[in-house]
């Protein structure tokens, strides 16, 4: 069973090269997200996490967003190709997860245990990491590849609008995800006993 779970570790990686196809049906790509968001963990079991689902032209217009609000950033037209180039990859995919987490949910938990109100947004981010690693590799698992993005917070209130979410989702990270394209390329992996000590 461990060499099963630690070959879904491996063969998540960066996909980038997406298309507008999935090997799965929607119903089971929410199923996915349903399941993470339920059993990943968190401190305190606070359960902080919100997650968002846009597929098809829902999927399509976050994107379309993200290249308006960078396009009037870069404010240049020759300097924003490759910017260009790369919403387009994104946008070329089949849909994206939208990972948020509730600062209400870590405000009261901050008020209710003072002693530990210095932690609960690190405790946060912490469990939305895992997670992100938890939808990525599951939906890696299924033939679907995704990268993970952070366009936070430059697209919060674009966002809030379209989708009517509530203000006290603070957005995470973005995951575009699609059919595989093209593979990751060759991975490097830095000494591991220059990254790992155990002391017996």
């Amino acid at each position: 069973m461990s060499n099963t779970f630690f070959d879904a570790v491996k063969n998540r990686r960066s996909i980038y090269a997406i298309s507008k196809e999935s090997p799965i049906s929607d119903e089971r790509i929410q199923e996915i997200v349903n399941e993470a968001v339920k059993h990943t963990p968190s401190a305190f079991n606070s359960q902080s996490a919100r997650v968002v689902v846009l597929l098809g032209e829902q999927h399509d217009k976050l994107w379309n967003h993200t290249e308006e609000i960078l396009r009037k950033i870069v404010n240049n037209d020759e300097n924003f190709k490759s910017t260009a180039e790369k919403m387009e990859s994104f946008r070329a995919g089949y849909g994206t997860v939208l990972f948020f987490e509730d600062t209400n949910v870590v405000a009261g938990l901050q008020q209710q245990f003072a002693a530990y109100a210095d932690n609960f947004p690190i405790w946060s981010e912490q469990s939305s990491g895992m997670l992100q690693f938890v939808v990525w590799t599951a939906l890696e698992q299924e033939g679907l590849g995704a990268s993970l993005q952070h366009y936070n917070p430059i697209i919060d209130e674009a966002i809030v609008a379209e989708w009517g979410i509530p203000e006290s989702w603070k957005l995470r990270a973005q995951l575009p995800f699609g059919k595989v394209a093209a593979p990751a390329g060759e991975k490097q992996f830095q000494p591991l006993e220059e990254r790992v000590k155990v002391f017996k």
